[in-house]
């Protein structure tokens, strides 16, 4: 019986990325699952399973002789490469159309008309043989590529993101044949970017997370396991609305259109030292921020102007939620819009507490309830919980969740007075992959279905969740540092 089997097995993806696979054995006509969040390393891992990727640490050990990978980049590349064939979408009416049959592409390497004619009634693509390849649907071409593959024989069939792009239908049926194909004793792997798109002939399932198997088992265990489940929770939530404010006609609401932040040749200096530099910075409405920077290149010294913290805020042509710093206005009057979260409040939180409670003491900008609370704000927390699909832990100590559990329940209650501006200060620190995926994903549902802006502060470009808008990147330049804003 053939067998894959990682060991402690590095990847070198490029000088600065690498895919780590600890432990993993694939057996002859097992059916697999892998799922993670693009730019986990999908791609990448289907490659080194394939055969295509030489493993720079540890042992790989693969008996399967025959292996084959498609992807969606593949069929792209295949249907352009038949349109250039014309090199026009418009044929003139004495021009002969060039392109291939999807017979002709199914025997491409292989000439066996008999095989290709069993292949195409298995996957019900008969009466497409005789047609241009390049006319067919999405879900055709993609039947029509897995013939092809299959015209070999493979021993190991991987299949990356093969129900991108597909409508409800067609991925439903597509999931029948590949059913087929494993009880036909076919060695199947799939590499998914959500859970739902598991098939429910899949026995084994895996995690990736920045380039790292995080969980591998059965499909039942992996997909109860508290993270997992939480991730696979989060696909589930866009288009959902969070939940209200606790007094929503107390909302202090800022002037229409007008910036958040602005913030024009902005210096602030230490001892005749630039910790600020002449900065020009303005956070317009729906923008969502990623701060980059080194230690010590000024990105607090920044944060601490827009929370009004700052003293040399007032000596800066600065203007916060509409208000023009020393025009009278008090801390509170700057704070009432912004919620915090940072590594530092993480580590103050060490008060006994429950999950749920963590999640109410937004309400109070607390740390620990030690005051009433209402009905209201009772209701307002479990639908939070039920938003963080952590309705199962509420009364739980805070700190026997993962510290990226953790990580989710502070941004929740920094959220639950939805704040204009959330900042996120280093979010990812201290977190293992998995947490980090699933901070990130939390991120991106939380801010893309509510009303707050974001500034995620981070040391790397690579951390920032899907929902950024615009960077700015504190770039060292001599002894100070020149600043780069860039629209995403």
């Amino acid at each position: 019986m053939s067998t894959l089997q990682i060991s402690q097995g590095t990847f070198h993806l490029s000088a600065a990325r690498t895919l780590l696979l600890n432990e993993l054995t694939i057996q002859a006509g097992a059916s697999w699952a892998f799922v993670g969040a693009n730019g986990s390393g999908k791609s990448s891992l289907a490659r080194a399973l394939a055969g295509e990727l030489t493993a720079a640490k540890g042992t790989l050990v693969n008996q399967f002789v025959r292996p084959a990978r498609l992807s969606l980049e593949q069929l792209q590349k295949l249907v352009s490469e038949e349109w250039q064939r014309n090199n026009t979408d418009m044929l003139s009416p004495d021009e002969e159309d060039t392109g291939r049959t999807t017979a002709e592409i199914v025997q491409d390497e292989i000439h066996d008309a008999a095989r290709c004619q069993r292949l195409a009634e298995l996957f019900g693509i008969t009466a497409l043989l005789d047609r241009r390849f390049k006319y067919l649907s999405t879900g055709e071409t993609r039947k029509a590529l897995l013939c092809q593959a299959l015209m070999a024989e493979p021993d190991l069939l991987v299949l990356d993101e093969p129900f991108d792009g597909l409508d409800v239908a067609s991925r439903a049926n597509l999931a029948q044949v590949l059913a087929q194909l494993h009880q036909q004793g076919y060695t199947v792997v799939l590499v998914l970017n959500r859970f739902d798109d598991i098939p429910d002939f899949v026995e084994q399932v895996g995690v990736l997370a920045e380039c790292e198997l995080t969980h591998v088992g059965p499909r039942e265990a992996i997909l109860a396991e508290a993270l997992v489940a939480q991730l696979a929770h989060s696909e589930n939530l866009q288009g959902m609305t969070l939940p209200e404010a606790d007094d929503a006609s107390a909302k202090h609401t800022l002037p229409a259109g007008a910036p958040l932040i602005v913030l024009r040749d902005g210096v602030v200096s230490y001892n005749d030292r630039a910790i600020l530099n002449h900065l020009d910075w303005t956070v317009n409405p729906g923008e969502h921020w990623q701060i980059v920077g080194p230690n010590g290149a000024g990105k607090s010294t920044l944060l601490s102007l827009v929370t009004g913290d700052h003293p040399q805020g007032y000596s800066n042509d600065l203007t916060l939620f509409g208000r023009r710093r020393g025009s009278g206005e008090t801390i509170w009057d700057i704070k009432q819009h912004i919620g915090y979260v940072s590594s530092s409040l993480h580590l103050d939180y060490r008060v006994s507490s429950s999950v749920r409670n963590v999640i109410l003491s937004g309400y109070f900008d607390s740390i620990g309830i030690y005051q009433a609370v209402s009905d209201r704000q009772q209701s307002l927390a479990r639908q939070w919980l039920q938003v963080l699909g952590m309705s199962a832990v509420a009364d739980a100590p805070f700190h026997s969740l993962s510290w990226g559990q953790q990580r989710l329940v502070l941004i929740a209650r920094a959220l639950v007075k939805h704040p204009a501006l959330l900042i996120l200060d280093e979010p990812l620190q201290g977190l293992d992959s998995i947490n980090r995926q699933l901070v990130r994903r939390f991120v991106d549902v939380l801010i893309g279905e509510g009303a707050t802006q974001l500034l995620f502060v981070s040391h790397h470009a690579e951390d920032a969740p899907q929902c950024i808008t615009h960077r700015l990147t504190f770039v060292p330049e001599g002894e100070n540092y020149r600043y780069q804003l860039d629209a995403l």
